[in-house]
């Protein structure tokens, strides 16, 4: 995708904008937090003051010479950003190597004793352990008695929705925004989605989560849903291979949401049972390629993930940020056309994103006029709208 005046890649160097803010002050209160998890030793609040002050006024370093993914990340263009400051460079690039840059202050890829501890896990198992997830569990009970069409309905919203489930399922049920002046759902194409996942259907699903936590759950309720509904014959979940903005799902957090369902009572435990079948038999798969943490489109993913993607009977990706890498992290006018964004994706893809950033696409002039009249430009960071976006695969579209 060329830049064009239509739509820039987005920097953080304009103070007030949303990236702006988030290198400013979301990425040190993280370091704040980190810090204050665990009991790091002084060589480890050191490197997290350094790169607190980097940060702030400092330039891109490079990664240390024995770095087990220096030269990867020198294929992620670090050359061409060394020296410059942390607000010059693309946003999604410079949020990304801060992320690695704190991996790193922790000791996370060194050769002590904290070498693989995720420095994210006490937020995500708080989170997954709250009494709220016990009563979005337990409203799974009540879906038991839909038909099958409204159970997966509402299995879908809760994915889209993560952990404000409860606001998925009311939205499962017709005609739910029709009074709301802005909706809630800014675009929709789940018939289009449903229509790629029929009963009966053989193919493989591929989702690319986004949160670990309470927002993984309802990832795994769907696939578990797809599977026993015989929608799908085998599902890939893509996560993260190491810890990643603060909450991105990695294995270790997909066997405690497996855990923790199975733990639970009801529905809830059935579907948690069923999953972990289905790994042990091979329909479920999970699996962390290295570009999932890297700091570029999917336009640039490389030739082995490309083919999965492409031999998909449809491919997920979920949340914010996979939503960024898929359309490109551009300031599109939010008109664009998602099938012209994502033209050079392989295979079908659908997009479940609650908006909390500023990139856009898909809307209609009515939808983006209603959104803009309403709250200026809040609604794009708020995370109190979501889409459901869909684009089938090029041969269908040929069809």
């Amino acid at each position: 995708m060329p830049d064009t005046p239509l739509a820039p890649v987005l920097l953080g160097n304009t103070p007030g904008s949303f990236p702006h803010s988030v290198l400013a002050e979301r990425h040190p209160a993280i370091i704040g937090q980190v810090r204050e998890a665990f009991p790091y030793g002084p060589g480890q609040h050191r490197a997290l003051d350094e790169l607190l002050a980097a940060c702030a006024d400092g330039v891109i370093e490079p990664l240390p010479a024995d770095a087990p993914d220096r030269d990867r990340w020198r294929q992620w263009d670090l050359p061409d950003h060394e020296g410059r400051s942390w607000y010059d460079v693309p946003w999604l690039w410079a949020e990304s190597y801060f992320y690695r840059r704190l991996l790193d202050a922790v000791g996370y890829f060194g050769s002590g004793a904290w070498r693989g501890v995720d420095p994210f896990r006490p937020f995500k198992r708080a989170e997954l352990d709250a009494p709220e997830t016990d009563e979005e569990l337990a409203a799974l009970d009540a879906l038991g008695e839909l038909p099958e069409e409204e159970r997966a309905r509402a299995l879908l919203h809760g994915s889209l929705w993560g952990n404000r489930a409860d606001l998925g399922f009311r939205l499962s049920a017709a005609g739910a925004e029709a009074s709301e002046p802005v909706p809630a759902l800014v675009a929709d194409d789940s018939d289009v989605l449903w229509s790629l996942l029929p009963p009966g259907g053989a193919g493989t699903l591929v989702l690319v989560a986004d949160n670990a936590g309470r927002e993984l759950v309802p990832d795994l309720l769907l696939i578990a849903h797809l599977l026993a509904e015989k929608r799908i014959a085998r599902a890939v979940l893509h996560v993260k291979p190491y810890p990643y903005y603060v909450s991105d799902a990695t294995t270790a957090d997909v066997v405690d949401a497996l855990n923790r369902l199975r733990a639970a009572p009801g529905a809830a435990g059935v579907y948690g049972r069923a999953l972990w079948t289905a790994m042990a038999d091979g329909r479920l798969d999970v699996t962390a390629h290295p570009f999932s943490c890297a700091p570029l489109p999917f336009a640039r993913m490389p030739d082995d993930l490309r083919a999965d993607f492409a031999g998909a009977a449809l491919t997920i990706v979920k949340g914010d940020l996979n939503y960024r890498r898929l359309v490109g992290d551009r300031r599109w006018p939010p008109t664009t056309p998602f099938s012209e964004v994502t033209a050079g994706f392989p295979g079908a893809v659908a997009a479940l994103r609650t908006l909390k950033s500023e990139v856009i696409t898909g809307l209609s002039v009515q939808t983006e006029a209603a959104l803009v009249a309403a709250e200026d430009e809040r609604w794009r960071t708020s995370g109190t709208h979501a889409l459901i976006q869909v684009r089938p695969s090029p041969e269908a579209q040929r069809q």
